[in-house]
């Protein structure tokens, strides 16, 4: 699969899931001033995306917040097992931390079958976080800071997402993503 059909299905979940449900209220600001960076790794193993992690970590590091804001790095094809993938993400905020970025950047994870512990997998709950291939999302403290101020209750943005989909229901998810792997 080329890095222009996944970018264009991150694109799509981000448009019609994220920010078509209002998953993230902070997202569209960002997105529409296309000050997210979209970066597809092609690593073969995990040291290889690691890599790719830390160039990204330093990238987002120096870029100017105004051009690139936040930057979500794919990877299409390592870790489908969620299990697995959950632990790497241990390996990522490691990253952060040795970058000396704590406090600057943190890493949001998404993954076609995250499941919050202590969740059945099908729990539309889970669907908050499943995007169509593992995702990192890099995200400027900083602005998440900015935006959480602007936005009344941001501690209930959980919760009101996991309504959200409950009342939408998994046949109505998988009709808005039809193209994306979910």
């Amino acid at each position: 699969m080329g890095e222009d059909e996944v970018i264009a299905a991150t694109r799509e979940w981000l448009e019609k899931a994220v920010i078509g449900l209002n998953l993230c209220p902070f997202a569209k600001a960002v997105y529409v001033k296309n000050q997210v960076r979209f970066v597809v790794s092609a690593a073969k193993h995990l040291d290889g995306w690691l890599e790719d992690l830390d160039r990204e970590l330093d990238f987002l590091a120096e870029a100017d917040p105004e051009q690139i804001d936040t930057t979500l790095l794919i990877h299409p094809t390592l870790l489908p097992d969620f299990l697995d993938f959950n632990d790497f993400m241990q390996l990522a905020e490691a990253a952060v931390e040795e970058h000396g970025l704590e406090g600057v950047i943190q890493i949001a994870s998404f993954h076609p079958q995250f499941q919050f512990e202590g969740t059945a997998p099908d729990d539309m709950g889970n669907f908050t976080n499943r995007a169509p291939y593992p995702t990192l999302h890099l995200l400027r403290e900083a602005s998440i800071a900015r935006a959480v101020e602007a936005f009344p209750e941001a501690e209930t943005i959980y919760q009101r997402n996991i309504e959200t989909l409950e009342a939408l229901g998994r046949p109505a998810w998988e009709a808005l993503l039809v193209r994306t792997k979910t």
